[in-house]
């Protein structure tokens, strides 16, 4: 059986932070395999502690997520090894896939994926970047948004953002998409610009895989 998969192609987003969209990147199956094997082991989304290493629930944070064992079954092997790929950075700095769902309302508010002087970088380092995966369409809300980022292109899908009431990038779920987006400089440094956010789920679900990358080997 043969996979849905229309023909991939990049945008280029923005420079600060370094972000590029990668159109149709994963197939119609792909993305309902992720989310069929995801949805009976959904728990409340957590937010890491930056002083223990651990986890805590937060308000700012309101989806319901759970996560996949790196290279988990052959899907996830296969794209795993494509997102390896894309971004040359090896499938064994990455943390197991991530699922979220977020229902009507549910969000996560403007965050940075790096985290500076805490337990959580003794394991592979900082995050260096994220690829965020799009399972599914969204009828209205649920926009991943750069508040700080500078767009690279007129397209509609960079916009003033109402729920931030500022301009940057804001960029609406469309299934089998996948936003690849860096943590670091090309010189190392974090880049504060990098601060992203899921606004509020307006009218459907919003389904998204995500995948962070660190600069060393992460071990389980």
């Amino acid at each position: 059986m043969g996979e849905d998969k229309a023909e991939p192609w990049t945008e280029e987003l923005s420079s600060e932070p370094r972000a590029t969209m990668y159109h149709n990147f994963l197939s119609k199956e792909e993305c309902e395999h992720l989310i069929s094997h995801a949805k009976p082991h959904l728990t409340k989304s957590r937010v890491v502690d930056t002083v223990t290493g651990g986890s805590k629930e937060s308000s700012s944070r309101t989806s319901s997520g759970m996560f996949f064992r790196r290279e988990q079954d052959k899907v996830i092997r296969k794209i795993e090894k494509r997102i390896a790929d894309y971004t040359s950075i090896p499938v064994e700095n990455g943390e197991g896939l991530q699922v979220l769902h977020y229902g009507i309302g549910q969000k996560f508010d403007p965050h940075c994926d790096y985290y500076e002087n805490s337990p959580v970088t003794k394991n592979g380092g900082p995050r260096q970047a994220t690829l965020l995966m799009y399972l599914s369409d969204v009828e209205e809300g649920g926009e991943t948004v750069f508040p700080s980022a500078t767009p690279k292109s007129s397209l509609p899908l960079l916009s003033f953002d109402p729920f931030t009431n500022r301009k940057g990038i804001s960029v609406k779920p469309k299934m089998g998409d996948a936003l690849l987006f860096w943590s670091m400089k090309p010189d190392g440094s974090l880049d504060p610009k990098s601060q992203h956010g899921a606004n509020p789920v307006v009218k459907g679900d919003k389904w998204s895989a995500t995948k962070w990358m660190h600069v060393h080997e992460y071990k389980y």
